[in-house]
């Protein structure tokens, strides 16, 4: 497995570095048998430290934690407690769901935009209303099923995931409603 220690406007020394990989190997070792990647970075927050965890699965799925403490330990520690709640909250679905899976899961390359918000009135909007692009990006849109993508969508505490429903190939969305309960958009072909 790839770990990565970043630190912004931090210093990672050595010794955290090591404390990092043998203390996420040990747990990741526990729970997945074939993680990819693992991304830590630490960063500062006025008096408190902040620990940013996300581990790629080799199921496709990826689980992020994030803690903050007054010590960078203490927050890499909270962080990985958090990150293996979660996993032990869904290592029944994650073996369930990659010993159906006969290929690892497929992603491609989608172009997102953030379009800028107009905070005038309606009466000042031209005509030909073009909104102002102010960021461009690449995302990724994964083929999972819906059960996947669901539980993609909380490992990552996302509001709203996009994903290539693998049943029958369409983009689908799943999303959180205001009420707790996850919401999910197929749209049909019917013409």
């Amino acid at each position: 497995m790839k770990i990565q220690t970043h630190g912004k406007q931090i210093d990672v020394g050595d010794a955290l570095r090591s404390h990092v990989e043998n203390q996420l190997s040990l747990m990741i070792a526990k729970y997945s048998a074939r993680p990819i990647e693992a991304i830590v970075t630490f960063s500062k927050d006025r008096h408190e430290f902040v620990s940013d965890v996300a581990v790629h699965l080799s199921t496709g799925l990826t689980t992020q934690a994030k803690a903050h403490a007054n010590d960078v330990y203490e927050s890499f520690g909270a962080a990985l407690d958090r990150m293996e709640t979660q996993l032990r909250r869904y290592k029944r679905r994650l073996k369930k769901h990659h010993g159906t899976r006969q290929s690892p899961v497929i992603s491609t390359i989608a172009d997102s935009y953030v379009l800028s918000s107009n905070d005038k009135d309606d009466a000042d909007e031209p005509d030909s209303l073009l909104p102002i692009i102010i960021a461009e990006s690449k995302s990724s849109v994964s083929s999972l099923s819906v059960g996947e993508a669901v539980m993609q969508m909380e490992l990552t505490h996302a509001n709203l995931l996009v994903f290539r429903n693998d049943a029958h190939g369409r983009v689908n969305v799943v999303y959180r409603r205001d009420d707790g309960n996850i919401g999910w958009i197929d749209p049909s072909d019917n013409k």
